[in-house]
């Protein structure tokens, strides 16, 4: 019987660390990219983690601090919008709050991207300089 980290895993002998270890180092461009942004606390001081494990799943960017997890969403995600709902439900559930983006808008419009966290941080009570 495999375990849930397993089916999300497409390398269901790795522990979750060594995955995620994996997919820093193969992060996709629009990840690369809103990572420049989000890196060395530049966006309102909070700190966020890359590929970071929360339960079955491995997160794009997180911040621990304030339990909020940020995914960036591909052309694969709109063939798996049912996973997306179950992954989700989950975070949310373990005390997350889940916000997407499309790498599309990453790429083309990432200073609207980090306004539109910015904005999300502040709901979340952060206060701080961008």
């Amino acid at each position: 019987m495999d375990t849930a980290w397993q089916r999300a895993n497409d390398k269901g002998d790795q522990r979750p660390t060594a995955r995620a270890r994996q997919l820093r180092n193969n992060a996709t461009e629009p990840e690369r990219r809103l990572w420049q942004a989000l890196r060395n606390r530049q966006v309102l001081g909070v700190r966020f983690n890359r590929q970071f494990p929360v339960g079955p799943y491995i997160c794009d960017f997180v911040s621990r601090e304030l339990r909020l997890v940020i995914e960036i969403d591909g052309a694969t995600h709109a063939q798996s919008e049912d996973h997306d709902r179950r992954r989700t439900a989950f975070l949310e559930s373990q005390g997350w709050r889940v916000v997407r983006f499309w790498n599309g808008d990453v790429m083309s419009n990432r200073d609207g991207v980090v306004l539109e966290l910015v904005r999300v941080l502040k709901e979340l009570g952060v206060a701080g300089d961008v």
